[in-house]
């Protein structure tokens, strides 16, 4: 045997087994069980202190290569507050003079009236060099004066039809740019060059290591701002076994295209068939976020007097197309991957999937909708009926300034009822699987499981819709067995005999403490398939 871990214990998947010992031999489990320690067999032995060894998390939903771009540019997630973004753009201005442009992002909406910046603020530290820096959640984007000249915004530029430039009484652009307004800029940056996108993916997949997650279903493979598209960074990681994670690439659906790309996603999906890298997924991103009001909604939203406006979001592929695409798609063996943030978004989504499996019938595609922010109750059952995955995004659900500034006053006392709906969707059967969709928010799954748990952070005093929260085993297979299902890696996620040894070793056992110290627990170590690829575990030999 290679490796035993003792002295702790274990959840397998779906089941807590205190008590319990494992073993791994070529990179597989190879016994489970009480008596297992006096089997060992010369293996090394990994003392798990009282701690849990669990399957490694998958992460069902995320973007590497920006979170690994932006943690080596201009970074302003960890701060807060136009003082603090300033200072941190200038000391980067600074210290990156030959920089054509100044970009990064990361900064949060709360942080500012109506949740848009404005050009002139982004000026006093900028000067004359362009510079643009997209927000948290990646929908939008924070462009000083001279970016909004150099791609030619003024009060005479339209909107895109599926994005908004913010403006102020008589049209001419403040400095916020949303959704599809973003291109308008963005389309002039420099390209990222290939060594600069291995080295973020690398930088990625180090950190995403950190918090025990083992494998993950990058939402964009495709071109995506200025970074080109991150297949050739994968392949290249694949081709030289640098890429120990296990990925499945979302092939990016082009909104502004129809059919005519499906042979192209095909022939795609046909050449990215590497070790640990797949490509078998289609992402379509039906809408945008209630935020800037793009999400798209069954009814319109209020304004801030609480009456209705005449703005429901925005659908960005028709409906009726959607069917057709998705219908498509899925003859041709694609697992769809929807963003879907409004009512009306998730039930145009399953709509589509409802098409497909009347006219294609039933299979293994394994489709899923992200984000799961609002879902009508009468759309919950659905997803248990049509096989969709529920894809969580479980950090979202708390009371936080974006939360009450920017969207329960504009979703209304109904509708604010139906944000992440958990519990409802396990209760009908629907199988739950997780992701963090970083750079938009952390990649710990522990913080994220805390809130699945809670609905709540530490820095929350009252739980958010307490009766959608879902108990500790659940959110933990929900993000290993459930995104690992998610992803075709059915030799992962769990921890059985035969079952490849992708692991990882939190330093405290969650199940025996009170469920408020969750977020608390750290990894320890992360294995796949039985090497460590992050902490230093391994101890003596017996």
């Amino acid at each position: 045997m290679d490796t035993l871990f003792v002295n702790g214990a274990v959840f397998d998947g779906t089941t807590y087994r205190p008590g319990l010992a494992v073993a791994v031999r070529n990179g597989r489990i190879a016994a489970i069980g009480p008596d297992v320690g006096q089997r060992s067999g010369g293996a090394e032995v990994v003392d798990l202190e009282g701690g849990l060894l669990l399957p490694g998390f998958v992460d069902a939903h995320v973007h590497p290569l920006q979170g690994g771009f932006e943690r080596a540019h201009c970074d302003l997630s960890p701060l807060s507050g136009l003082l603090q973004y300033q200072q941190k753009i200038a000391a980067y201005a600074a210290e990156y003079p030959g920089r054509e442009w100044i970009e990064g992002g990361g900064w949060q909406q709360p942080d500012f009236p109506g949740g848009t910046p404005f050009a002139s603020d982004l000026d006093a530290v900028t000067g004359d060099r362009p510079a643009f820096l997209v927000n948290a959640d990646h929908h939008g984007a924070w462009a000083n004066s001279k970016a909004l000249q150099l791609a030619g915004i003024d009060a005479t530029t339209p909107d895109p039809p599926d994005g908004r430039i913010e403006r102020d009484a008589d049209g001419n652009p403040t400095g916020t740019l949303h959704e599809g307004a973003m291109r308008l800029v963005s389309r002039l940056l420099p390209p990222a060059d290939h060594s600069e996108a291995v080295a973020a993916l690398l930088d990625a997949q180090a950190y995403l290591h950190s918090f025990g997650i083992t494998g993950w279903q990058d939402a964009i493979l495709g071109a995506y701002a200025n970074l080109g598209d991150a297949t050739p960074a994968y392949v290249e990681l694949a081709q030289s076994g640098r890429l120990t994670a296990r990925v499945n690439g979302a092939l990016w659906w082009e909104r502004d295209r129809g059919a005519e790309q499906i042979p192209d996603l095909i022939e795609r999906r046909k050449a990215l068939q590497h070790n640990r890298f797949r490509a078998r997924s289609v992402k379509i991103m039906q809408d945008g976020v209630a935020e800037n009001h793009t999400a798209a909604m069954l009814d319109p939203y209020f304004d801030g007097c609480g009456c209705r406006t005449g703005n429901s979001g925005i659908s960005f592929v028709d409906p009726q197309a959607l069917k057709e695409h998705v219908t498509q798609l899925d003859a041709a063996g694609f697992q769809v991957h929807v963003h879907t943030i409004g009512d009306r978004a998730a039930r145009e989504a399953l709509d589509a999937f409802e098409e497909a499996q009347a006219r294609n019938g039933s299979n293994d595609n394994r489709h899923h909708i992200a984000h799961l922010q609002v879902i009508h109750p009468d759309d919950i059952p659905r997803f248990q009926k049509l096989n969709v995955a529920a894809n969580m995004q479980a950090l979202w659900a708390v009371y936080e300034p974006q939360m009450n500034d920017l969207t329960i006053p504009f979703l209304g006392p109904e509708r604010t009822g139906w944000q992440y709906p958990f519990k409802s969707l396990q209760n009908t059967g629907a199988r739950l699987v997780a992701g963090s969709d970083w750079p938009v928010s952390s990649p710990n799954p522990l913080e994220a499981i805390h809130v699945a748990v809670n609905r709540r952070t530490e820095a929350t005093d009252d739980p958010f819709l307490p009766e959608q929260a879902i108990d500790l085993a659940t959110a933990l297979s929900a993000y290993t067995q459930g995104s690992a299902w998610v992803n075709h890696a059915d030799d992962t996620g769990r921890i059985a005999v035969g079952a490849l040894a992708d692991l990882a070793i939190l330093d405290r056992d969650p199940f025996t403490r009170p469920t408020d110290e969750i977020n608390t627990a750290r990894v320890r170590a992360t294995y796949v398939e039985g090497e460590s690829v992050f902490g230093t575990m391994r101890e003596d030999a017996s």
